[in-house]
């Protein structure tokens, strides 16, 4: 796990070999677990390894292109979380799924389970991506693992994908009647 040694000295990435003394020193006195008050041992200990690392040229390059890489991937991931675009393609890779289990448990209600990598293949969404999708529907008691474990959508399920069909199926109708009216 990466720790922010900046943010943990709360200063910037800019920060000169002066500035980095003065703050751990600052730091050091206040959390020293034998400071009655503040001290917590924990926060000492951190202060003291981003201090180390901070303070050694080469060790600060070092830490200073995982910081960069760190950043890059928080950027991204904040550019995706403020994407409607990923929102709505997560909705839709999740009713495709459940609308394969669906098919899969009205076809054969006594053998309804789909492997994972075939659910892959038909849904079209890579493994790495379906695991998030699987957790989340699992989580929601939409889909199960069947005895032999394959995925097959549950009651809740239908209803889920069932509920999500009517709420498009109006939008359907007027389309139909417009076709039929002009």
């Amino acid at each position: 796990m990466f720790i922010d040694y900046y943010e943990l000295l709360e200063i910037s990435p800019n920060a000169n070999s002066e500035t980095i003394e003065r703050i751990f020193r600052y730091f050091a006195m206040r959390y020293h677990p034998d400071n009655q008050e503040t001290g917590n041992g924990s926060r000492f200990s951190g202060i003291v390894e981003a201090h180390d690392t901070l303070k050694d040229p080469v060790k600060r390059a070092q830490y200073d292109i995982r910081y960069k890489d760190h950043l890059n991937r928080r950027h991204h991931l904040s550019e995706v979380e403020m994407s409607t675009e990923g929102v709505e393609r997560d909705s839709s890779i999740q009713m495709k799924v459940l609308s394969l289990l669906y098919v899969r448990r009205r076809q054969d209600v006594n053998n309804p389970g789909i492997g994972d990598q075939e659910l892959e293949r038909l849904s079209g969404c890579p493994r790495e991506h379906l695991e998030f999708h699987l957790w989340y529907l699992k989580s929601k008691g939409w889909l199960a693992k069947t005895e032999n474990g394959m995925l097959a959508i549950t009651v809740e399920g239908i209803d889920r994908a069932d509920g999500e069909r009517r709420t498009d199926a109006p939008q359907n109708t007027k389309l139909l009647d417009h076709a039929h009216a002009g």
